[in-house]
């Protein structure tokens, strides 16, 4: 099928791209709805008399509807969306851009999801189905360790997961790091607890928080069920994290006023376990902390990075030249075209 449509296009060129701007108009409506025309031309960088042209089609169509609070798509234009979605991802060379992306970073994989999460709050809610099926297909029989960061991104993920158990495997999810002062919600221990009943799992949870003093580390380290959950921990076979921007983690992590100013000076974009990195990937400052370290990943073998959207495409960048070879990717179309801009393979 996919070969005939790209004869179709040798004979006639804007077929295609007729086909494509439409479904990007149903794709965006689908993720942001209900959505104004004002809004939804921004997004699709369209011009509202364009853009009233392509909708009034539609709507003669009967693939999406309008009311005060917008437009939506219709039961038929939802199932006219679904249908087409892999036809498109395959058309348009999605899976390209993957390898590409996997290629650059020297990883295992790269799983790219269109859009961008900035703008489309549906997105994140791919990022987490991807994750879904990465771990079903990816997880081994038997006992598997879970760990797992914490973060808005990785909270966000966590709602979208569903039964990863199977009568040969089992999965305990555990924190990754201890909390960092941010709301609940978003903190490693709600997250994995999250993960965890999502899937039918069990967890386990690490009440310290992420920064101490070495004496109140040391006196922590002497209780029983702290050292179990750092073993735990330390025996992970999978981790699932997110990647933040540098100046905004270290809002999030309550840093001083020096710290800010030297992670500016010293031009840190990234931050991903307690490690701030340039442009460059250079480590440029490194947290004390309890729990994972980058060092870490190397003995690990399932990674899964999950970030996304065009203001992360520079931490996205930095974190990844440090990134373990087994790592997968999953992020989206935003972040892959603003990181690929200039590259050549």
């Amino acid at each position: 099928m996919l070969d005939e449509l790209k004869l179709f296009e040798t004979i006639a060129p804007d077929f295609l791209a007729v086909i494509q701007e439409r479904y990007r108009i149903l794709q965006s409506i689908y993720w942001m709805q209900p959505v104004g025309r004002r809004t939804l031309s921004e997004s699709l960088d369209m011009t509202e008399r364009m853009l009233r042209t392509e909708t009034d089609l539609l709507k003669k169509l009967q693939l999406i509807d309008s009311s005060k609070s917008g437009m939506m798509l219709t039961t038929k234009g939802e199932d006219v969306y679904n249908k087409l979605g892999s036809m498109m991802d395959q058309l348009f060379g999605m899976h390209q851009i993957e390898k590409r992306l996997a290629h650059h970073f020297g990883i295992d994989r790269c799983l790219i999801t269109s859009g961008n999460s900035d703008q489309q709050v549906k997105v994140i809610s791919e990022f987490g189905h991807l994750l879904k099926e990465v771990l079903d297909s990816n997880l081994p029989s038997g006992e598997n360790i879970i760990a797992v960061m914490g973060g808005i991104t990785m909270a966000k993920v966590a709602k979208e997961l569903s039964n990863l158990e199977t009568d040969r495997r089992r999965n305990l999810f555990v924190p990754a790091r201890g909390g960092i002062g941010e709301a609940v919600n978003v903190q490693a221990n709600s997250v994995s607890a999250e993960m965890a009943i999502r899937t039918n799992g069990k967890y386990r949870s690490l009440y310290v928080p992420e920064q101490l003093s070495k004496t109140t580390y040391n006196s922590l380290l002497q209780e029983p069920s702290i050292v179990e959950v750092l073993n735990l921990i330390s025996e992970a076979n999978c981790v699932i994290h997110g990647i933040g921007r540098a100046l905004h983690m270290a809002a999030r992590r309550k840093m001083t006023e020096e710290e800010i100013l030297m992670l500016k000076q010293k031009n840190a974009v990234a931050e991903s376990f307690g490690y701030f990195f340039d442009e460059s990937g250079k480590i440029v400052y490194k947290i004390p902390r309890i729990g994972l370290e980058l060092k870490d990943l190397q003995h690990i073998p399932y990674v899964f990075a999950v970030a996304g959207g065009r203001t992360k495409a520079k931490a996205i960048h930095a974190y990844m030249q440090n990134a373990p070879k087994q790592t997968w990717l999953i992020t989206d179309e935003a972040a892959a075209n603003e990181i690929l801009k200039g590259v050549t393979l």
